[in-house]
């Protein structure tokens, strides 16, 4: 979604030639997954962090085109809100201890980074959804000054016709019981409060389905034991609030149209797969191009002249379809690549926590890529979908369905049969015993202890209302104590509720 959009309305005749050239892509891609043209060099891995800003207050503070001047990085950039960064970590290798020296340097960026924002009258906060945000925050005048988001915003609007409804109902907080959301948006911006973490993992062509489908079988376990999001606008809802937030932020259907099962733009799947083509061809099959952008290639051309095409148009559809895990096609000096792109896991609370988090996903996903019974030929897409859906629901109090086991909470079935695969996964990785011992001992600890991000939240928050303090002090009472844990750098199993 970084590509440049021009200042214009699009036409019917746009959108027909972009439909035919998204086609003529699809077209070239087949032929490249054929004749097996692209990279593998090594299994390396990738970040996209996303940040939130805040004031003095612990406020949403609108100012990310202020602090990316003053933190000067090429690493960072904007994202949909004004309050809101991103920041891309450089693909590297897997193997070796390659994740503890990516936690010393992203330690270092982050402060640096949170510095510079004070120099703006900012602060830089890792959570899953800031629960200082208010309805006010998502007026279309908050857009990030950038003529793609509000394209995008003015796209998706077009195509749904009528406001968005943000409708959900929570888990029942410590001693309460469950709260109701239902709200309305004049802007896509409440997609700004979704801030997520993103892990890339390059794979080779012929091994694409099988990661890709042992990562939806992870989808629900990596939500329960991360979750970090459990308020909005002042409601305690799911544990990782982020997952119904974002479909229904970005949502183009009408009622009538759910309720005729048009599927939605931010979207789990409905299959196992065989090939990454499976993912690219429904995309185009299932959803209209919200973006028509058309270049000058020709990619067939591109194929018969010996060069790698950009495929423009079909990346860019691609982006406008979220799934929650996402087939990527990339270049490289023209040298094309295929990443699974996993966007489940919410941001923060800590550096480490990311790590840990990403370090179980990707031992993990190589323990179950790699079985000789898969694990999908033994489980319904649809119990790993309700699996997505559970876990960031209740967290940790979760039931998930595991063949071979029946249903279990998340943290018994970590315990018990994933976690010895992540360790598995990561020595076949030829990641180092001390970075593998290291991370995957926090998430154990973390199933232990039976804490996440968002349980320490939410009791956190229990607490102070206990006091005496109304919801919206508790809040930022809470946020307080966070961001000073946060800084701290501890992982969240060990934070205390006071």
């Amino acid at each position: 979604m970084g590509k440049d959009v021009s200042d214009r309305t699009f036409s019917r005749e746009d959108r027909q030639r972009y439909r035919e050239k998204v086609q003529r892509c699809l077209d070239a891609l087949a032929r490249m997954l054929t004749d097996d043209v692209f990279s593998f060099p090594q299994q390396q891995m990738g970040l996209e962090i996303e940040l939130n800003l805040v004031d003095e207050k612990l406020r949403p503070a609108m100012t990310n085109s202020v602090v990316l001047e003053k933190i000067d990085d090429p690493s960072f950039t904007t994202e949909l809100s004004q309050h809101n960064l991103e920041i891309n970590v450089p693909p590297r290798p897997l193997a070796g201890n390659e994740a503890v020296d990516l936690e010393r340097e992203l330690r270092q960026t982050f402060d640096n980074a949170d510095a510079k924002a004070k120099d703006a009258g900012a602060a830089i906060v890792l959570i899953g959804v800031l629960p200082t945000l208010r309805r006010e925050h998502f007026d279309p005048r908050w857009l990030t000054s950038n003529r793609r988001y509000t394209v995008l915003n003015d796209e998706i609007f077009a195509a749904r016709g009528e406001e968005m409804v943000l409708h959900m109902e929570g888990s029942p907080m410590p001693g309460g019981e469950p709260e109701r959301l239902r709200s309305y948006a004049e802007s896509i911006l409440p997609e700004a409060a979704c801030t997520s973490v993103q892990l890339h993992l390059q794979v080779q062509p012929d091994h694409f389905a099988a990661h890709w489908n042992a990562a939806q079988c992870l989808a629900g376990v990596q939500v329960a034991l991360a979750a970090n999001s459990p308020f909005l606008l002042g409601k305690a809802l799911w544990h990782e609030t982020r997952i119904p937030l974002f479909q229904q932020a970005t949502d183009t259907r009408p009622q009538e149209l759910q309720n005729q099962g048009v599927r939605p733009r931010v979207w789990f799947g409905e299959r196992w797969i065989t090939s990454i083509f499976d993912l690219f061809e429904e995309n185009v099959r299932y959803f209209q191009g919200l973006l028509p952008v058309i270049d000058d290639e020709d990619p067939i051309a591109e194929l018969a002249a010996g060069r790698a095409p950009q495929l423009s148009e079909l990346r860019l559809h691609n982006g406008t379809v979220w799934r929650w895990n996402r087939p990527v096609y990339d270049l490289v000096d023209g040298v094309p690549h295929l990443r699974v792109e996993n966007r489940v896991l919410p941001a923060g609370p800590t550096i480490v926590d990311i790590l840990a988090n990403a370090a179980f996903f990707y031992g993990a996903q190589r323990a179950l890529a790699t079985q000789e019974r898969p694990l999908w030929t033994q489980m319904s897409f649809q119990a790993a979908e309700e699996n997505l859906y559970s876990g960031a629901r209740h967290g940790m109090g979760a039931q998930l369905y595991w063949p071979g086991i029946g249903w279990v909470p998340p943290d018994e079935l970590v315990l018990r049969r994933l976690l010895p695969m992540a360790h598995e996964g990561l020595r076949e990785l030829g990641v180092s015993d001390a970075a593998r011992e290291r991370y995957l001992g926090i998430i154990e600890q973390r199933c232990v202890a039976r804490r996440t991000g968002s349980s320490w939240q939410r009791e956190t928050v229990a607490q102070l209302e206990q006091r005496g303090a109304d919801r919206e002090a508790a809040l930022i009472g809470m946020l307080r104590r966070y961001v000073d844990l946060m800084h701290a750098g501890n992982p969240v199993h060990t934070w205390p509720v006071w």
